[in-house]
């Protein structure tokens, strides 16, 4: 791998949160939870620059302490509960090249709200993209019992497959076909996936399968308690 490859990790981070209040910076075994994330993307050997992407004076204090950048404070208009994660990273990136007068060559983004990916994780993804000739990769989690064919919705008062199926489909898990989600933990992507394909995931797209312990997004109070539970066992 060339080693004067720029390498730009994006953490978005604003103040409001519906679910949690102030979940950036909640805290999880007596730190704030960006705290998880900004370490592990310290630890990459890879990752060339972090800035923290806010509208909140308290995290930027508490990122810029971490080593973490926050040469801008991220606008208003986007950081409410409807704004999408894609306008908030090309507006961080279009920012810090400005201030840094040079175009990276790869951007990772690395949401706070998934505590549990380690910096291996970070790196791995990283080297396997560039090594490859794809232009992004996606971390993924098994769905494991929720699987798609199981799923059900409510029609007309009434339950009905999801998928349509002409049985009722009681196959064993494991002898369904493997499905995956996306877990949020890891978008890594060319720089320009964002400004050609105007996306954060390439349709020449490779998966990043990580364990269920280190899938969890946190979005709700039972989230944050599953996260703390992994967190205790293997906080380092």
């Amino acid at each position: 791998m060339k080693k004067s490859l720029k390498i730009l990790a994006v953490i978005p981070a604003r103040k409001g949160s519906k679910g949690i209040p102030g979940k950036n910076m909640t805290k999880i075994l007596g730190k704030p939870l960006i705290y998880f994330t900004i370490k592990n993307a310290k630890k990459s050997k890879y990752i060339t620059s972090i800035i923290v992407s806010t509208d909140c004076k308290k995290i930027a204090k508490i990122s810029k302490k971490m080593g973490a950048e926050v040469p801008f404070l991220r606008p208003d208009k986007l950081a409410t509960d409807k704004t999408q994660t894609f306008p908030v990273i090309k507006h961080a990136i279009k920012q810090i090249e400005k201030i840094k007068y040079f175009k990276f060559d790869y951007i990772i983004l690395l949401q706070p709200t998934c505590p549990l990916r380690s910096f291996k994780d970070i790196d791995v993804s990283l080297k396997r993209l560039i090594l490859s000739n794809s232009n992004s990769i996606t971390s993924i989690v098994d769905v494991g019992a929720n699987h798609p064919l199981r799923m059900k919705i409510i029609k007309k008062n009434k339950l009905k497959n999801y998928i349509k199926q002409d049985f009722e489909n009681m196959k064993p898990r494991q002898e369904l076909s493997k499905v995956y989600i996306r877990n949020g933990a890891i978008y890594a992507f060319k720089r320009n996936v964002i400004f050609k394909e105007k996306a954060l995931v390439s349709k020449n797209n490779l998966p990043y399968l990580m364990p269920k312990e280190r899938s969890v997004n946190i979005d709700t109070q039972e989230d944050l308690i599953l996260a703390k539970y992994y967190l205790k066992k293997n906080v380092s």
